[in-house]
């Protein structure tokens, strides 16, 4: 081998490390080519994949504003933490461990609960609810004020007692808060005798007043009416039993830490769940709808990319004396795969690129202006969005993941060439 292909050779392993591929290959995807074709092709792969990513950023960050929606909803109605007995209905929160719980940092409120199914009459109409009734000091942390939409949440007027009603409890039985007319209560008696001749004898009955109507989500407003914790235990004659506590804790408190210590405090007789326990169901579903949508949409981002294969392998075949030439001057396999590599990974990033910002840009105009409505009445007027940058980086690394896989297949061919 003579001096000048030693120096030939060593100049092409310099620009190899120095960025020639990438030069090459930004040359080969703007410059005019011979076939107008490739041009075509390689601009509507482009566009696909943006058009993918763009919707990808979107209907994820659709679901992450459902997402915040309900968490939003469900802590209006839920507490940080729930105690409840594994076994039995009913218990007695009168203990040491249970004075420990309530004095532990971070707890703002220790709330009695008693909840128990009832069965409503106002009118002449009827309904199935559920009571819940609470304590003074779930009444005065209680975020449910937010939630009224006609008149307040309050449970004693003097010494009346009173009950707030979901909103779908109050439409299905004609509740106006206006009027003077009770609600009356019944609830199946303790003692479990059953009266063939007198069913109503088999019945505990109280009269309580409504005071407002609240709206959080429908599973809420067409089963739930709040109640004082006293009226509920007369109802269903108990004592000091409650069905659960529920703790509220500080904004900055370490919910796990507390609820690690809640259990240990305890033990194996009682469940202590957080907030996403609570409802555990309902946030794995809508988990499982998001990956689901995530892993459908790259799934058709992946038959897109196949318009990069089809344009590269175009490409490979035009530029086949260019190949021809890089070789005879010394140019190994590595540098020639870079070239036709970036080439069309070039054309992935470029849809990513613009397809990301285009649905950045869509998300923050549907947050601020509110452009496409909610169908029906809902809670809110326009669809949510929620953007979380985890997920843009994701999906970012996803396509370029998908496009690099694209652009590495033809490859095989340009390794054949010159031999």
């Amino acid at each position: 081998m003579s001096v000048t292909e030693h120096r030939c050779r060593w100049s092409l392993w310099q620009a190899g490390r120095s960025g020639l591929p990438f030069f090459m290959a930004w040359r080969y995807l703007f410059a005019r080519k011979s076939h107008n074709v490739i041009n075509i092709i390689s601009m509507i792969s482009a566009a696909g994949i943006m058009t993918g990513t763009l919707a990808l950023v979107v209907v994820v960050s659709v679901y992450n504003g459902f997402d915040h929606l309900v968490r939003s909803l469900y802590h209006t109605f839920d507490a940080d933490l729930r105690i409840t007995p594994v076994a039995g209905k009913v218990f007695t929160p009168r203990s040491a461990a249970f004075d420990e719980v309530r004095s532990l940092p971070g707890v703002v409120s220790f709330t009695k609960i008693v909840e128990e199914n009832v069965l409503l009459e106002y009118r002449g109409y009827q309904d199935l609810a559920t009571v819940k009734g609470i304590d003074s000091a779930g009444l005065a942390t209680s975020q449910m004020q937010q939630a009224i939409v006609d008149g307040e949440f309050k449970l004693w007027h003097g010494e009346l007692e009173q009950a707030v009603i979901g909103r779908g409890v109050a439409y299905k039985l004609g509740v106006n808060i206006h009027f003077i007319d009770p609600l009356l209560v019944y609830a199946p008696k303790r003692d479990g005798r059953l009266s063939l001749l007198n069913p109503e004898a088999s019945l505990a009955s109280e009269y309580i007043y409504p005071s407002g109507v609240f709206a959080i989500e429908q599973s809420f407003d067409n089963a739930y009416l709040f109640t004082p914790i006293a009226f509920a235990r007369r109802l269903f004659d108990y004592t000091d039993e409650v069905t659960s506590v529920e703790i509220q804790l500080e904004p900055r408190a370490d919910a796990a830490r507390i609820q690690r210590q809640v259990k240990d405090i305890l033990g194996a007789s009682f469940a202590v769940k957080n907030r996403y326990e609570q409802h555990e169901t309902l946030y794995r579903m809508m988990k499982s709808e998001k990956a689901v949508i995530y892993a459908i949409l790259l799934f058709i981002l992946l038959v897109i990319s196949c318009n990069v294969l089809g344009s590269l392998a175009m490409l490979i075949i035009e530029k086949k004396d260019d190949v021809l030439t890089l070789r005879s001057m010394g140019a190994n396999r590595r540098l020639i795969n870079r070239i036709f590599l970036f080439e069309g990974w070039m054309i992935s990033l470029l849809g990513i690129l613009v397809g990301i910002g285009l649905g950045l840009l869509l998300c923050v105009i549907q947050q601020v202006f509110g452009v496409i409505p909610m169908p029906g009445n809902f809670l809110v007027d326009a669809y949510p969005v929620s953007i979380q940058w985890l997920d843009v980086m994701l999906i970012a690394i996803a396509v370029a993941g998908i496009g690099y896989m694209a652009a590495w297949l033809p490859l095989r061919y340009a390794r054949d060439m010159g031999r």
